[in-house]
């Protein structure tokens, strides 16, 4: 008689597979489009990585010169009020003597400083009186009519502009020249009607 056990693991050694017998190794057609998938691959991954740099580059760079940005236009207001104090008191600073030059001299003082300071962190002012009017600097408040200047450039500078490196912080407002009007005509209707 035979032993059941015995044959149970006879059958189990002829169907399993040998661990003698390695799969078959694949085509080189299949290899070479592999190593390419992941050339491929690996070239995008490195194309994308060299972008990443570059974009985080550009906007450490754009928050290094224009992360003073908002504390610039709070800063220009100041400025404005100052030359403004100045203005007011005009031509009497001239003959103003005693506490009063001293303060006017001390206001003087302060606003250069103050357009010091901005101007070392990249923000300048511009006056653009007789410059052509341009629309991504100037902020047209008014027309004048005046025959001395070109149409459409600067005639009246409200109030000055300021650039933080190549960007507008703020642009300057300004009153635009326009075509002065022409003199009325000589001719009066009837004349015009006897020569027609």
């Amino acid at each position: 008689m035979t032993d059941p056990a015995a044959t149970a693991s006879d059958k189990n050694t002829n169907t399993a597979p040998s661990a003698d017998k390695e799969p078959a190794p694949p085509d080189a057609a299949a290899l070479a489009k592999e190593v390419t998938d992941y050339k491929d691959k690996l070239l995008r991954a490195l194309a994308e990585m060299e972008n990443l740099r570059r974009r985080t580059d550009r906007e450490v760079a754009d928050a290094r010169a224009y992360g003073v940005s908002g504390l610039a236009r709070d800063l220009i207001g100041v400025a404005d009020n100052l030359r403004r104090a100045l203005e007011a008191a005009g031509e009497s600073a001239a003959v103003i003597e005693g506490p009063a030059k001293a303060l006017h001299e001390g206001v003087e003082l302060i606003e250069r400083e103050l357009l010091k300071v901005l101007e070392r962190h990249g923000i300048k002012r511009f006056d653009p009186q007789g410059a052509k009017f341009d629309p991504n600097f100037h902020q047209a408040v008014f027309e004048v009519s005046d025959a001395n200047l070109p149409v459409g450039s600067v005639a009246q500078v409200i109030q000055p502009g300021y650039m933080i490196g190549e960007r507008v912080l703020r642009p300057a407002m300004v009153g635009v020249a326009k075509e002065a009007p022409k003199p009325a005509s000589s001719e009066s209707p009837t004349d015009e009607t006897q020569t027609s």
